[in-house]
């Protein structure tokens, strides 16, 4: 859907409210009002409006701590205009600085509210298609750059081509780059058969969105034929493919391991994802991030294991920082002693170092227990072996074929990469 001319009013005043809301719709704009924080947070993840105009004080959360909340969660990607009767130049100032692009001092003149709303439209417009937000990843100078990157390659409206180590974030930065309220289409193995029958017509449904195959060498050489053509031809629809991998492909085109006309599609918007381990400036909001999704309102972490968590290398990466604190979540952080956390994280050689089986899992029926414990057991294995899948198979006593069912069996996400080498790799 369209939401060019949706605009959210946010005013604990009614009269402002209303007064607003009828000067704009008379204008030709869609305008929704929240009478306080609560729902103006509501009402941006309903769906993101176009534009903010929000008041500075309000009783409950001010427009300055909600705007920087916004910032801080990688929400403000709409612009936003504060308004206030009473504003100082010092909040002013505060507010331009955390992301702000205006300021109305009320009561609001009819001329000035119109081109202060036309003016922060036409910029929230420039800055959808040319700017890139990767915050939800980090704000170090790895990530800055890294949005550079990828800023270069979609002005040059070219498909996205994301590499690196096993576990970097490939689908954290495509989500990223997503816009909310347009299309978003995955592309797996036998999971879209139009792919080689009718690349043009997931082309049409994707329009102004994006397309995302989240492994390159996941899919048949007949589906990397109908992925070379569909990138070749997405400029054209308004759709940006995102593509990644986390094996080199052009080494994989010399082993004859892919479709030689993807290449030269793929490779010219290539990009590298940093590795967590070079990145450590960010590891604090990233855990404070992942364990607020995972944990949801239980306990927060202590100070002892968030330093434990910022201290480790990640060899596994974002994936296993992710399996890691739902490792901790799943029986609660208090459940863990510092030698068994270091067991989990790898940094040290400890066959004591499994979690604490209290009544989290005596609490269960026997079938839930055995697979949380399962859950637990493999994304353990997954992150001591950092994904090397012949590993992991030989410490849990399996075939590979048998550990590939049974991480499917319970939804835990791994790399199908060959890594006997990955040791010797960078």
């Amino acid at each position: 859907m369209n939401r060019a001319k949706d605009i959210l009013v946010v005013d604990d005043e009614v009269g402002i409210r209303e007064l607003l809301s009828e000067i704009l719709a008379d204008e030709g704009y869609a305008v929704r009002c929240a009478e306080n924080a609560q729902q103006a947070r509501a009402m941006r993840s309903e769906a993101q409006p176009a534009l903010v105009l929000l008041d500075i004080w309000m009783p409950d959360t001010d427009g300055v701590s909600l705007l920087r909340e916004w910032a801080t969660n990688g929400q403000l990607t709409m612009p936003v205009v504060m308004m206030s009767g009473h504003g100082t130049i010092e909040t002013a100032v505060e507010a331009t600085r955390i992301g702000a692009v205006d300021f109305l001092e009320k009561p609001v003149g009819l001329q000035k509210l119109l081109a202060t709303v036309q003016r922060a439209l036409k910029l929230g417009s420039e800055e959808q298609r040319s700017d890139v937000d990767l915050s939800v990843m980090g704000s170090g100078p790895s990530i800055q750059e890294l949005g550079r990157q990828v800023r270069q390659v979609l002005d040059a409206k070219l498909p996205l081509l994301l590499t690196g180590e096993p576990g970097v974030g490939f689908d954290w930065c495509a989500q990223a780059l997503h816009r909310e309220g347009t299309p978003w289409l995955m592309l797996e193995r036998d999971q879209n058969p139009r792919l080689t029958s009718n690349p043009l017509g997931i082309l049409e449904e994707a329009r102004e969105g994006v397309i995302y195959c989240r492994e390159v060498m996941g899919l048949s050489r007949v589906e990397q034929r109908g992925l070379g053509f569909l990138a070749s031809k997405a400029a054209k629809h308004e759709v940006q493919v995102i593509c990644a991998s986390s094996e080199p492909l052009a080494q994989a085109a010399n082993e004859g391991r892919i479709d030689p006309g993807l290449l030269p599609v793929l490779l010219p918007g290539q990009v590298v994802l940093p590795p967590l381990r070079t990145r450590a400036e960010d590891l604090p909001g990233l855990i404070e991030r992942v364990w607020a999704r995972v944990a949801g309102s239980g306990p927060e972490l202590t100070s002892e294991i968030k330093t434990a968590l910022c201290a480790s290398r990640w060899p596994g990466n974002l994936a296993q920082l992710e399996a890691a604190i739902g490792n901790l979540a799943l029986v609660g952080p208090q459940a863990w002693t510092m030698a068994q956390l270091q067991g989990l994280l790898g940094n040290q050689a400890a066959p004591a170092a499994q979690p604490s089986l209290k009544g989290e899992f005596f609490g269960l029926p026997l079938r839930e227990a055995r697979e949380s414990f399962e859950r637990l057991y493999f994304e353990h294995l997954l992150g001591r072996e950092q994904q090397n899948m012949s590993r992991v198979a030989e410490k849990a006593g399996l075939e590979r074929t048998h550990l590939y069912r049974k991480l499917k069996q319970l939804g835990i996400r791994f790399s199908r990469r060959h890594e006997e080498s990955s040791g010797n790799s960078a």
